[in-house]
């Protein structure tokens, strides 16, 4: 039986109780490890978080905080080989989508660690300058923000085991609040193996990092009215979170990012073969096929004008056509696999949804594989499907297909474009290629309500952008409506999520003594 990965609450390492849930290598199918938090004393394990943790935590000052992001970095940097061999047999990623996850949460913790450190020796925020309160300036009001006296909850999703725990670690700990990790259980092993270095390395307070790998059964019971929640996932389970008593009762603050069905939208007059046109046709290769599609920025929607449809087809297929997929250990693939069978089979059936509705314009979903069992191994090509009506296909701005899937649609005119990409329902990005910056601002305007980020590509930026689907903690990442509704990153906005606000009023004495 393969070793059952323990789970790090209270302060110590704890095994659950029961058999275990087995995590797979989801290219060979072999078992790799187990994971179980049954029996586990979930109340104890958040009021240490809650109260050693955080604590300890808020006796520091924002730089000294900075300082503990910094010592992480070092220990992460020094087991990065492990980690890349843990996302290869886990996630079934090769090593570019593996620096993704890895190197982009790592990326992210220093980038947070400077900007902590420029906060300075403080251990509260001035939220704006002192307002007086009458004639005179005898008694004013100063807004600041604090850390609330709680504890993050991160529930996550299994495509960023890294830098999902990482990109939402960095703000709530420099914040001074403990952080609690439920990793999504396909592909737990890499989050429990960093938390597990973390700690070996003395580097944090105690309770100031826990991991609870297994079932969440439990863990919103366990919120109490400062604490916070961020989830990553389906829209079903964010409906079930939203509507638990600790958010609608103890009002727990909750985060959400969910489903979203982003776009890529070719603005009118590039013509098939302009620099413009080939920008979107290789972004459009490339989010289909970084870690097979499972990323939540993924371009599932391209929207162009109708008269270079057929010539947008024709260019995204050839590009797919070149794209090897199997085992990830393999130098000549390119793309692995996705992170389980059940994942495939949702792909499969996601796919069965759509094809009433579209037509494949290529598909490369029965490819040989490299190095791999299709009856095992859980891999699947490309495909790319088209849909003339764009506006009667009402299933591709519906159902998201998590994996290597992306529809074309044609549009008569810009505004049937931009009203096609607000069709997501809110999403959280979409990306705008053209050559005409007028139009492209314009267009940005236009879109940008129902979408967290508007990524704008024209070719004087064709070698700097950072891609579509790249969430950088200097931008927000989050989106409206569908999408949850939630906000992460965006420089130190993220730190709003885990301080409370409040306003003191008093004598400008006592204001300037809050040293702020």
């Amino acid at each position: 039986m393969t070793n059952l990965l323990a789970n790090h609450v209270a302060g110590r390492w704890q095994s659950g109780t029961g058999a275990g849930t087995p995590l797979f290598d989801p290219v060979l199918g072999t078992e790799l490890a187990r994971v179980d938090a049954t029996g586990l004393d979930l109340p104890e394990a958040f009021a240490f978080a809650r109260e050693q943790g955080g604590r300890a935590l808020r006796a520091l000052t924002y730089r000294q905080r900075a300082g503990l992001l910094a010592a992480l970095v070092k220990v992460l940097q020094a087991n990065r080989d492990a980690y890349y061999e843990i996302a290869t047999a886990n996630c079934g990623t090769v090593k570019n989508d593996s620096a993704v996850d890895i190197d982009g949460a790592i990326f992210t913790l220093g980038q947070y660690a400077k900007w902590g450190d420029a906060l300075g020796d403080v251990r509260a925020l001035r939220d704006g300058e002192a307002v007086k309160l009458g004639k005179e300036p005898v008694f004013q009001s100063q807004h600041l923000q604090v850390p609330t006296h709680g504890v993050a909850l991160f529930i996550n999703a299994f495509n960023f085991p890294s830098w999902g725990l990482w990109e939402k670690a960095a703000p709530a700990l420099l914040s001074g609040v403990p952080v609690i990790v439920k990793p999504a259980t396909a592909t737990a092993w890499l989050t429990q193996r960093m938390v597990r270095d973390v700690v070996d390395a003395g580097v944090l307070p105690a309770g100031a990092l826990s991991v609870i790998c297994g079932s969440s059964a439990g863990l919103m019971d366990a919120l109490q009215p400062f604490d916070v929640a961020s989830f990553t996932g389906s829209a079903e389970t964010a409906a079930v979170i939203r509507s638990h008593p600790a958010v609608t009762e103890r009002s727990v603050r909750v985060n959400i990012e969910a489903d979203s069905l982003n776009s890529a939208l070719l603005l009118p007059g590039e013509a098939p073969g302009s620099e413009a046109f080939n920008l979107l046709v290789r972004e459009v290769v490339r989010e289909m096929t970084v870690k097979s599609g499972q990323k939540c920025t993924a371009i599932r929607r391209i929207l162009v004008p109708a008269e270079v449809y057929d010539a947008a087809a024709e260019a995204i297929g050839a590009k797919l056509a070149g794209v090897t997929v199997g085992n990830p250990r393999n130098e000549g693939v390119r793309m692995g696999s996705l992170v389980s069978r059940a994942q495939l089979n949702a792909v499969r059936d996601g796919l069965d949804a759509l094809a009433a509705q579209t037509t494949v314009l290529h598909d490369s979903s029965n490819k040989p594989l490299i190095d791999a069992d299709p009856a095992v191994a859980a891999c699947i090509g490309p495909v790319l499907l088209g849909a003339r009506d764009a506006d009667a296909a009402q299933r591709v701005h519906d159902v998201e297909v998590f994996g290597p899937v992306a529809t074309l649609l044609p549009y008569n005119d810009l505004a049937h474009g931009i009203a096609l990409a607000h069709r997501g329902q809110g999403s959280l990005v979409t990306s705008l290629y053209g050559s005409d910056d007028a139009a492209l601002a314009q267009a940005a305007l236009s879109v940008a309500p129902s979408h967290g980020r508007v990524h704008v590509i024209t070719p004087e930026v064709a070698q700097a952008h950072t891609g579509h689907g790249n969430v950088m903690p200097m931008s927000m990442h989050g989106g409206p409506g569908r999408a949850g509704g939630g906000a992460e990153l965006g420089g130190l906005r993220a730190l709003d999520f885990y301080h409370r606000r409040s306003a003191v009023q008093a004598s400008p004495g006592v204001l300037a003594a809050l040293g702020l």
